[in-house]
């Protein structure tokens, strides 16, 4: 389930029908996030994924937060092949961070190209950029209504252990996770917040870690 390095500019070149079939992989979820961190996908069977990764996966860009119109022309999101990950809690689908690409161009205000563009003006500069992220998430009742926790109610919860183990089961799944990816996840906690928690995971390559940090928030809301 391992994650391979992504390229600084995100430009795999893996033969994915074949990672797929070694691995059991019977779909991809072809993601890419919009301008308000909104991800969007579509599930597409490993037998045409090859196909999908040379041309795109189509998209009305309008339909989802892009700054788009009707008027625009549909959006291609183009997969990554370098990003790929084998969901670790139904391991017959993967999942592809995209490049959303219209008229044969890159689409300028897709967050991905934007974050691309400047990996490619620091390397101009001779720099190579690794960032680290700490991603914070509230654990609340199916409805949302509450709090998952009704004993997590202290003035000052930052860092209680005891809220901590209340909830271990779940923060425990996502590290397990993040261990069977190679993340190298090293501590979690409760944060200032009732309900409120924080994971972290080893830096890496800017944009490895933002497809890291997409995948995160779609693995936990799983």
């Amino acid at each position: 389930m391992a994650r391979d390095m992504a390229t600084a500019t995100g430009t795999g070149t893996r033969d994915l029908a074949e990672w797929a079939a070694e691995r059991g992989v019977k779909y991809f979820m072809v993601s890419y996030t919009d301008l308000f961190g909104g991800q969007r996908a579509k599930l597409a069977p490993a037998a045409a994924i090859n196909d999908m990764a040379a041309d795109g996966a189509g998209f009305a860009g309008f339909a989802t937060w892009l700054d788009l119109t009707p008027a625009h022309p549909d959006m291609l999101a183009v997969p990554d092949p370098a990003s790929a990950i084998q969901l670790p809690w139904k391991p017959e689908v993967a999942w592809l961070a995209s490049n959303c690409v219209m008229d044969g161009a890159d689409l300028a205000q897709a967050p991905r190209n934007v974050l691309r563009r400047q990996i490619e003006k620091a390397a101009e500069l001779g720099l190579h950029v690794k960032t680290g992220v700490e991603p914070e998430f509230f654990l609340l009742s199916p409805d949302g209504a509450e709090l998952s926790d009704a004993y997590d109610t202290a003035a000052k919860p930052c860092y209680d252990q005891q809220a901590v183990m209340r909830r271990c089961d779940v923060i425990a799944e996502i590290s397990d996770c993040m261990l069977g990816l190679g993340w190298e996840p090293y501590q979690s906690d409760h944060e200032d917040a009732n309900g409120q928690f924080e994971m972290n995971w080893k830096y890496d390559n800017v944009l490895a870690t933002a497809d890291k940090h997409s995948f995160f928030k779609f693995m936990t809301r799983s």
